[in-house]
């Protein structure tokens, strides 16, 4: 996302794009500072997925809307255990994370929407003009349902 500056581990899709970072033994923690600007801007929910030794570093330094998940192994079986329960997040930007949407995709909302957006302006234009025609929610479903129909 943002021209590849963050790139989410994981995302799981439902009635909105829920990131998921993941840091193990050998990661830094630190370097969430940058990549969570990124995320912070586009995604509603976030969690990070750590290490029991990584949990201390995780709790002080990620913001208190993220989620925070451990993952452990007992007998070869990787486990995992809630922390911290995601909360929603206070930064997102709805025009930001329309932007990572494809311009047909922004061109589907605009036309399923009857927003009459013209479509000559450029991705950037689009995603604002829609941003401000859009709700949270819509625009949390519209990026699910964009991201969805990219799999079928």
């Amino acid at each position: 996302m943002h021209r590849g500056n963050a790139i989410a581990d994981v995302v799981t899709i439902h009635s909105e794009a829920h990131c998921y970072e993941i840091k193990g033994d050998k990661d830094k923690i630190a370097r969430l500072t940058r990549q969570g600007d990124f995320y912070n801007k586009v995604f509603s929910k976030i969690t990070l997925v750590t290490t029991q030794r990584k949990l201390q570093e995780a709790l002080e330094k990620t913001p208190k809307f993220w989620g925070i998940v451990v993952a452990y192994e007992i007998r070869g079986i990787v486990k995992f255990k809630y922390v911290r329960k995601t909360s929603t997040n206070p930064f997102f930007n709805k025009e930001l994370a329309l932007a990572t949407l494809w311009k047909s995709e922004l061109t589907n909302v605009n036309e399923e929407l009857s927003l009459d957006i013209p479509e000559k302006i450029n991705k950037r234009d689009f995603a604002l003009e829609l941003s401000e025609r859009m709700n949270k929610i819509q625009t949390n479903r519209w990026i699910a349902e964009s991201l969805l129909s990219r799999l079928a």
